[in-house]
């Protein structure tokens, strides 16, 4: 496949002012060359340049153009690449791309562009997928964790641990090839242990900063659980600034989970109304029911919302029961009838401060990480866990003073796994997933 020479609309199909068509492959400038005006293959290299699209069949012409040449390797792909900027209508823009496949170029498959970088050792895979995240990045914090990826600071941060791995794996095959020289217990005890120790430290702490930024990414999932008729509806339209869930003042009006997600200085919380929790014999209540209880297992943080105009009863104790082992805010609403030491708001009026105020106290630390090399997304910390499970067992066989050529091979599977991050040993079938992910023109 990386013999042929594979085209794209890389802009957005839409109509627009300009739209780029993308080429890359041994033959794109010939194929380019064939559908212009001027002679593209005497153009130096990252030069741009003013002519017509002619239909090499009727002779006529087709579009006012632009384009640009970059020769390989000093390219994205590391190929031959042609990028025609044409008007930005959608039909114009498919006619070229249309002769652009009848001079011989194939239909390029999702992400294939950015494929061939990887394949050509432009970029590796955590740069890859640090491109399909600036892509699809609707945050500030979410396009400054791409950018840091696409510079290849996840390489950066494993590159050290690769390198101790081999040292120790070094260190073990010298001992197994020549014994005479290190006793195999003071090998383990001065050299592997305490280096496997200090490693399995930096991992666990590589980790820790992973799960802050995939919950900047991804937004901290949150439940907003109460009695029916407390006021969790308004406060989830107050949150949204939209009314999303419906608000009345008959109990149990909201009989299914209703989600929505806000941005709020740095923090995204994917919100998630809950049906009230009570004592009911409705069938259909019952389910949401169950539905809001598993959404509190689920969340990352539970917002408890109480009736500030009421004593609290026997099922607020309940529901605060069902909170207390998460990450939880109480919160009284309807401020408005009563005052109540604690997070007071009111919902109906908007005056929700307080309530913002103690989750940016939460969470606004985990901000920090934002600026450090993070492993970004659930491929890279499954990998990275497989590598400390690896690592553990290595150093449970070291404890167990068992051979060291068993100990090597536990050692030779957690550097498989960071080597697996970058991309550097992979499987057809997972790139093939991971780059579908990818728009067509990347």
């Amino acid at each position: 496949m990386l013999q042929d020479t594979i085209a794209a609309i890389s802009t957005a199909a839409v109509d627009g002012a300009i739209s780029i068509i993308r080429m890359s492959g041994n033959d794109a400038i010939d194929i380019a060359d064939r559908l212009t005006s001027i002679d593209l293959t005497k153009k130096a290299s990252h030069t741009i340049s003013y002519g017509f699209i002619i239909d090499p069949i009727t002779k006529e012409e087709v579009d006012e153009v632009l384009i640009s040449v970059f020769h390989a390797p000093k390219t994205f792909t590391c190929e031959d690449i042609v990028e025609i900027n044409c008007h930005g209508g959608r039909f114009i823009t498919k006619k070229i791309l249309q002769l652009c496949l009848a001079q011989g170029a194939r239909l390029a498959e999702a992400g294939e562009f950015t494929r061939r970088a990887f394949l050509h050792g432009r970029i590796d895979l955590t740069q890859a997928e640090a491109i399909n995240d600036m892509i699809m990045a609707d945050t500030n914090v979410n396009a400054r964790l791409a950018m840091h990826g696409i510079k290849g600071s996840v390489k950066a941060l494993l590159d050290p641990l690769i390198s101790t791995m081999l040292d120790m794996i070094a260190n073990i095959e010298v001992n197994i090839d020549y014994p005479e020289y290190d006793d195999v217990e003071q090998l383990t005890n001065e050299k592997l242990l305490p280096k496997a120790q200090v490693w399995l430290k930096k991992i666990d702490e590589i980790l820790d900063k992973a799960n802050s930024g995939q919950m900047l990414k991804e937004g901290i999932k949150t439940a907003i659980i109460g009695k029916p008729n407390v006021g969790k509806s308004s406060l989830l339209n107050a949150l949204l600034e939209e009314d999303k869930a419906i608000v009345t003042d008959i109990a149990g009006t909201t009989r299914d989970i209703v989600e929505g997600r806000i941005h709020l200085s740095g923090l995204t919380l994917h919100l998630i109304d809950t049906a009230g929790i009570r004592e009911t014999e409705d069938v259909v209540e019952q389910i949401g029911i169950q539905r809001s209880i598993k959404a509190i297992e689920e969340a990352q943080l539970v917002i408890v919302v109480l009736d500030g105009s009421r004593e609290i009863d026997a099922e607020d104790e309940k529901l605060l029961a069902l909170a207390k082992d998460k990450t939880h805010i109480v919160v009284y609403n309807k401020s408005d009838l009563k005052q109540h030491e604690g997070i007071c708001i009111s919902a109906a009026k908007g005056e929700i401060q307080p309530l913002l105020d103690k989750i940016h106290e939460l969470y606004d630390h985990h901000q920090l990480v934002v600026e450090e090399p993070l492993l970004t997304n659930e491929r890279q910390i499954s990998q990275m866990l497989k590598a400390k499970q690896s690592m553990l067992q290595a150093i449970q066989a070291m404890n167990m003073q068992m051979a060291l050529d068993l100990v090597a091979i536990d050692i030779q599977d957690a550097y498989t796994a960071l080597k697996e991050i970058l991309g550097e040993v992979h499987r057809e079938d997972l790139l093939d997933a991971l780059f579908s992910n990818f728009c067509l023109g990347k």
